[in-house]
């Protein structure tokens, strides 16, 4: 309660937070200054046995959340950004290599990423053609991958997407929009190709 009355002052005073932001994160890098990623140990909420690789990316400010589950890894060349929305990975989960993962996204437990996936919750603004996409600022909607998913080599998950409970995501796909619990989906868009008949306990094909 008492930091989200702080956080609500900084918002009443621009300057005060464009100082304290300035202070933070470098203004062309778009990381963390190295004197607040020395601190990281402090505000990086990581569970018991978690591994995060040496040359992973901790773009990880201190103004949002992170928290790394219980067993969980994030493997080697990953990327970690929570600089515009919380990032939170739960237990015996793995970030595989090469990896970039933008916030406010929401990962369960049990769920393994191949190499080179990206998920991100963030879009740059182009509505109005007079100005220059990187002066129209961004926009986020969370992504929620739910327990036990698996998602292939190579994928995209764009902004607004839930990956139900123990779907699989094809190498390559890119998922425009949400996909069901017990069913594999592929594509450029993605589609729902299988889903698992609980009747008939077998993967059946989509109709």
């Amino acid at each position: 309660m008492e930091n989200n009355s702080f956080k609500q002052k900084i918002e009443q005073y621009p300057a005060l937070k464009r100082a304290i932001h300035r202070f933070i994160m470098h203004p062309v890098r778009t990381r963390p200054n190295w004197w607040i990623r020395l601190f990281d140990f402090v505000y990086l909420k990581r569970g018991k046995g978690s591994v995060i690789y040496r040359s992973v990316r901790k773009d990880l400010p201190p103004f949002k959340r992170f928290s790394l589950g219980r067993y969980s890894v994030v493997e080697d060349f990953s990327c970690l950004n929570n600089a515009v929305g919380d990032l939170i990975i739960g237990d015996y989960s793995r970030i595989g290599l090469g990896n970039t993962i933008i916030g406010p996204v929401n990962i369960g437990n049990h769920v393994n990423l191949g190499q080179n996936v990206t998920v991100t919750a963030l879009n740059h603004n182009y509505q109005d053609v007079s100005k220059q996409i990187d002066e129209q600022g961004i926009s986020t909607s969370p992504i929620i991958i739910e327990d036990d998913v698996w998602i292939g080599a190579h994928a995209v998950i764009l902004p607004g997407v839930t990956l139900g409970k123990h779907c699989v995501v094809a190498a390559g796909s890119i998922v425009t929009r949400s996909i069901p619990p017990y069913s594999i989906c592929m594509g450029c868009p993605a589609k729902v190709v299988k889903v698992y008949d609980f009747a008939e306990k077998k993967w059946k094909k989509a109709d």
